[in-house]
């Protein structure tokens, strides 16, 4: 159900009129003032960015990195998991030029334009210096670094691979 206020309501939001929605049961996503309301991750997903999570842990830790998974990023739109050089633990939001790495898990119904063309479109004109997208169907890792205006690919990894 989607949240009582949203349907109808004039454009553009603004990022204190999204967080003032709190928690929903949709993943609702603030961008460009509008919002992108798609369901709620599935376990299999949940379970990928898990994975992600705790293999990329120990090196952020080892590295004085803070790992965050499922962040409100004051870019938008918000990624599955980020990692920081510092973190200030009272903000709603993690401004764009903290954010080191975005890492996101393509979805059925946002793989095709905005997990592989919009949002690391965004992410590039933010400066973050690498995007880690993960391919749900597939299960594989591309990792992508920023250079100059747009990411490169570095590496990919399949499933069964180190």
């Amino acid at each position: 159900m989607t949240p009582v206020g949203i349907l109808g309501r004039a454009l553009p939001w603004t990022e204190s009129d999204y967080l003032a929605l709190g928690e929903t049961a949709q993943r609702i996503e603030l961008l460009d003032g509008g919002l992108l309301i798609g369901p709620s991750p599935s376990v299999r997903h949940q379970v990928i960015v898990g994975g992600l999570a705790a293999a990329l842990e120990p090196g952020c830790a080892a590295a004085n990195r803070s790992l965050l998974p499922v962040i409100n990023l004051r870019l938008n739109p918000n990624p599955d998991l980020v990692v920081v050089a510092e973190q200030n633990l009272t903000a709603a939001c993690v401004p764009a030029d903290a954010v080191l790495l975005v890492g996101e898990v393509s979805a059925p119904h946002t793989a095709a334009t905005i997990d592989r063309v919009l949002k690391p479109h965004l992410y590039a004109a933010a400066g973050v210096g690498w995007y880690l997208l993960v391919e749900q169907e597939s299960l594989t890792v591309n990792l992508h670094q920023l250079a100059g205006a747009h990411y490169v690919e570095r590496s990919t990894t399949r499933a069964a691979e180190v």
